[in-house]
């Protein structure tokens, strides 16, 4: 390969990298954002619609994943990039504009602004995942790709409930969107300079799985077992990934006694702490995974992370607030120990498992797929809606039952990744040319 090549290849991997990070930032914004909403009194405090920013977050990739699939093959990874950012920028502003009406319009507003910013990370997605994969030419090279990329998406999916919840501190009906206002100015300007400095970089479209007009479909990713399969254990995985941290902080924050049980004072801060330690874990679990995953295959990472994160969740079921433990939370600067319920320890231990397990399913479901691989990566978009009704689901749980019951949901959507990964992940269908 030449230098120029290879040169080529790290501009790239270094801007998806950048990419991975803005992801997160703005998608976790969503459940820190809907403990304030939710506190409101035309809310009335209930989980199920204070999660609804997670979901319209989702929901936009209903719409939005065929769509950008089809933008790889139409106009490149590179315009399609600065497209998902300039949606991300109009849908944080948005949301900035709800903190101006009062009452269920600016509710409104936010939700609004939420489909927006979903548009955004549903065309990143898109992009990043299959261009990592494709530059380190599939396997478990690609795998190891993604997850040093989602290292980065983890570091900032940890400061994002962090910073949210220590600026709004106590949740109060009087606390409203403009307590976070610095977040949202600090998300539309990282968008603003994203845009000028990709806009510069020279990036290349992978030739591996390039298709031109003269490509022919005989089949679609639909012919593919393993793919379709796939498809559904990323819809369940994401509401795992998602409802997991989103659920706790609602649980954390809860004064009344149906939450954790944590002082007025600080528990919304504390609450953004705790979930920003689970993806702290997921910051780790990915950093470390990617040094093994090119020893190691998506397969046995996906069995035993699987297995070990029922076990978690079981745990934190069981034992509820039956006791306290002291955890060390990860606060954006240095770590300090909280007294938290041990089934909050357990739910946080569950980040080292999801870490890996989006790159994992990916690569599996896509292996072998060739020239199918970008219609391949919309279809999975779409897929992703599952972080916006897996969470809903669990909420409404947690509203009609208790907090602790709604982590079945979480459960059962392992439970099916593990029985993909033992039993539904092999191409089966390898008679059907790809090239």
């Amino acid at each position: 390969m030449s230098n120029n090549k290879q040169n080529g290849n790290l501009v790239a991997i270094i801007a998806m990298f950048f990419l991975y990070a803005m992801i997160s930032f703005v998608t976790n914004l969503a459940a820190p954002i809907g403990v304030i909403w939710k506190n409101q009194p035309e809310i009335g405090g209930s989980n199920l619609l204070g999660m609804m920013g997670n979901f319209m977050n989702f929901f936009a990739y209903l719409f939005m994943g065929i769509p950008a699939g089809k933008l790889l093959t139409k106009i490149g990874y590179k315009k399609s990039a600065l497209l998902g950012i300039a949606f991300g920028f109009v849908g944080v502003f948005i949301q900035y504009l709800s903190g101006k009406p009062s009452g269920l319009t600016g509710f409104y507003v936010y939700l609004l602004g939420a489909f927006v910013s979903g548009f955004s990370v549903c065309i990143l997605n898109t992009v990043v995942n299959p261009m990592l994969n494709l530059i380190g030419g599939g396997g478990n090279r690609g795998n190891q790709l993604n997850l040093i990329g989602g290292t980065l998406n983890s570091l900032s999916g940890t400061l994002t409930p962090m910073l949210v919840g220590a600026l709004i501190g106590t949740v109060t009906a009087q606390t409203q969107m403009a307590d976070v206002n610095l977040v949202l100015f600090i998300a539309m300007a990282v968008f603003a300079g994203a845009f000028i400095v990709l806009l510069f970089i020279p990036i290349e479209d992978p030739e591996m799985g390039k298709v031109t007009k003269d490509t022919v479909f005989e089949h679609s990713p639909w012919a593919f077992r393993h793919f379709v399969l796939g498809v559904i254990a990323i819809f369940v995985y994401v509401g795992v990934e998602i409802g997991i941290p989103g659920t706790l902080n609602f649980y954390i924050s809860d004064t009344s006694a149906k939450g954790a049980g944590m002082a007025a004072a600080n528990a919304a801060a504390i609450g953004g702490f705790v979930a920003g330690t689970y993806w702290l874990l997921m910051l780790v679990g990915r950093f470390v995974a990617g040094f093994i995953a090119n020893r190691v295959s998506s397969r046995m990472l996906m069995i035993v992370t699987t297995i070990v994160g029922m076990i978690f969740i079981l745990c934190a079921m069981t034992m509820g607030k039956s006791s306290m433990v002291n955890m060390p939370v990860f606060t954006g600067s240095s770590f300090e120990m909280v007294t938290v319920p041990i089934s909050a320890m357990f739910l946080v231990l569950c980040g080292l498992c999801t870490s890996v397990m989006w790159t994992s399913i990916f690569n599996l479901a896509t292996e072998g797929l060739g020239k199918y691989t970008a219609q391949a990566s919309g279809i999975f978009m779409m897929m992703v809606v599952g972080g916006g009704i897996l969470p809903l689901i669990q909420n409404y749980i947690a509203d009609s039952s208790s907090y602790m019951m709604s982590y079945i949901v979480p459960l059962l959507a392992l439970a099916y990744m593990c029985i993909y990964a033992l039993f539904g992940c092999k191409n089966v269908n390898t008679d059907i040319p790809v090239k």
